[in-house]
Formats: C-alpha cells, sequence, structure tokens
C-alpha cells in the first residue's frame, strides 16, 4: 500500500499555526467599516438582479454608493495621515 504524501500536505496547509498575526487582525479591523459599506453596496444590488429597479431601490443605490466611497475617503486620510512622519500633510 503506498501512501499519498502530498494529500498531507494539502490537508494540513491550513492548521491551527497558520493563525492570522495581530498586525493582520488590526489591518482587518481597520478596514471593517469599508468591508461594511462595500457590503451594504451589495446587498443593494443584489436585491434588485431579479426586478427592474424602482426610484427607492435607486436610492438605496445611490445613498449605499455614498457610503461607501466615505468609508473609503475616511481610510485613506486616516492611514495617510498616520503613515506620514512629523504628522505632515
Amino acid at each position: 500500500m503506498s501512501h499519498i504524501v502530498t494529500v498531507q500536505d494539502v490537508v494540513t496547509a491550513f492548521a491551527d499555526f497558520m493563525e492570522p498575526t495581530d498586525a493582520e487582525l488590526d489591518a482587518i479591523e481597520t478596514e471593517m467599516p469599508v468591508i461594511l459599506a462595500d457590503v451594504d453596496l451589495l446587498d443593494a444590488h443584489i436585491t434588485t438582479l431579479d426586478r427592474t429597479p424602482t426610484e427607492l431601490d435607486a436610492r438605496r443605490i445611490r445613498r449605499a454608493r455614498r457610503r461607501a466611497l466615505a468609508a473609503r475617503v475616511a481610510l485613506v486620510n486616516r492611514t495617510a495621515g498616520a503613515s506620514l512622519p512629523g504628522g505632515a500633510a
């Protein structure tokens, strides 16, 4: 009987020691408002896939798009201010 060793590597590729680092978790936490805003935008688009969008649907998509853009701008402003030395813009 021959053992397939390559399958072992694929199965254990995501073992417990492959957890995200604290820095990766902090990055996810920083980007969470953008992620949630994008989910809301996708949800607004998904609701209109099987029907003709109404004026209410169009408003919902516009609001979700504005929230997503505002979240991205806030993230860029936060990270740009944090990465510049001396706080200069």
